[in-house]
């Protein structure tokens, strides 16, 4: 007697329901989407002005993670196509059960000084649920500690979910950073100037009030007057043209002078005044951490590397009777295991940047801004900007 193993050729095969297809379908794409966001390329928006204008506010972009090479989820246990907080619901849209250690895979390249960065905001990793988009450091400087945990709601997040930033790579690993009367200087030299990005003056005129046409047409933000002295952003593109408005009289760069610290919210990193009289104009000299190096720990420069010890790179990090200690052993040098960067704004007098919260550790970039394939301005859609669709981010810049 012969058995039969295979199957009947006349037997018909059981069609889908049509809701089987289209989940089928829905579950595809998410998958598909997802792999690509998290591995390849992922969709950004400009939300503020601090980049501008190289980078306007309303430009959607691609950021390219293969640039760097894409990081392995940190966080893996998440909402698909949601970074942080659910859409409409809110609350956390991921799980902190499970927790990757940093992985990066293979790239095309580095980060390079001077590119344009997607990263993980270093101060991110603690919020005020009532108020995202402020501080919470800043906050706790201000009100103090305390105050605002008893007025806000305060919640942690893990490194890639902290909300995303957008800046501009200044100073990579070891280069040695400076400002010096609003000019910033990496290794001694001065740093290329981007015709767009913009600058603070002071805008002194004859008496007479300006034409806000005159001021549209040139692109000048007005951030306040008296009347006669004007306090606006320019784009150095348009400096020569700004000079020849009627009754403008003279154009002063507005920068703090040295040595001026401003007031608590005011304060630039590190945050110590006592040691550090810096701001937001004239600033450093400060070496950028490079991973396999090892710096001197002494009371007047320990202000700069706490928090790169403590939390981003994971020790115990102790001060007792003025004495350093590193997972509990008594110490007075630290060699970094991470290599660092220094994210600042184009829009230098407008940006919240590393001038403020210090060095972006390599564990949180995202990826290289790439190009823009949508750009709108105050009005919406009707108000497209046609001639920044589908420029890569360096012809923009010019």
């Amino acid at each position: 007697m012969r058995l039969a193993f295979w199957k009947k050729k006349d037997e018909v095969k059981k069609k889908k329901p049509v809701w089987r297809e289209w989940l089928d379908a829905a579950l595809f794409a998410i998958i598909a989407a997802t792999l690509i966001r998290t591995f390849f390329i992922e969709a950004y928006t400009i939300p503020t002005g601090s980049m501008e204008g190289s980078l306007l506010v309303n430009d959607f972009l691609f950021v390219s993670k293969i640039s760097y090479g894409p990081r392995i989820p940190m966080t893996p246990l998440a909402v698909p196509l949601v970074h942080n907080t659910m859409p409409i619901t809110g609350g956390k849209s991921y799980s902190e059960s499970v927790k990757w250690g940093y992985h990066r895979w293979w790239g095309f390249g580095h980060v390079e000084r001077y590119d344009v960065v997607v990263f993980n905001f270093p101060e991110g990793d603690t919020i005020m649920k009532e108020e995202p988009e402020q501080d919470y450091y800043i906050q706790c400087r201000v009100m103090g500690r305390e105050a605002v945990h008893s007025a806000y709601t305060v919640e942690s997040r893990p490194v890639d979910k902290t909300d995303n930033y957008i800046k501009r790579c200044v100073a990579i690993p070891g280069d040695k950073l400076e400002l010096k009367s609003g000019i910033l200087y990496i290794n001694d030299k001065p740093s290329p100037v981007f015709a767009r990005s913009k600058t603070e003056y002071l805008l002194r005129t004859d008496g007479n009030l300006l034409s806000q046409d005159a001021l549209e047409e040139n692109n000048v933000e007005v951030r306040g007057n008296n009347g006669q002295v004007y306090d606006v952003l320019i784009e150095n593109t348009m400096l020569p043209a700004v000079q020849k408005i009627p009754h403008v009289v003279s154009l002063q760069p507005a920068v703090m002078p040295a040595g001026a610290v401003g007031s608590i919210g005011e304060w630039t990193f590190p945050q110590d005044t006592a040691h550090f009289k810096w701001n937001v104009d004239n600033f450093g000299p400060l070496t950028i951490p490079q991973k396999g190096t090892t710096v001197q720990l002494t009371p007047e420069n320990i202000a700069l590397y706490r928090r790169l010890i403590g939390v981003y790179e994971g020790n115990k990090f102790e001060e007792r009777n003025g004495q350093v200690f590193i997972n509990g052993t008594q110490t007075n040098s630290y060699t970094f295991k991470m290599d660092y960067f220094w994210m600042m704004g184009d829009n230098r007098h407008n940006s919240l940047d590393s001038r403020y919260w210090g060095f972006v550790p390599e564990d949180h970039i995202v990826g290289k801004a790439w190009f823009v394939w949508l750009s709108y301005g105050k009005e919406g859609l009707k108000d497209m900007r046609w001639r920044r669709l589908f420029h890569g981010i360096h012809s923009l810049e010019k």
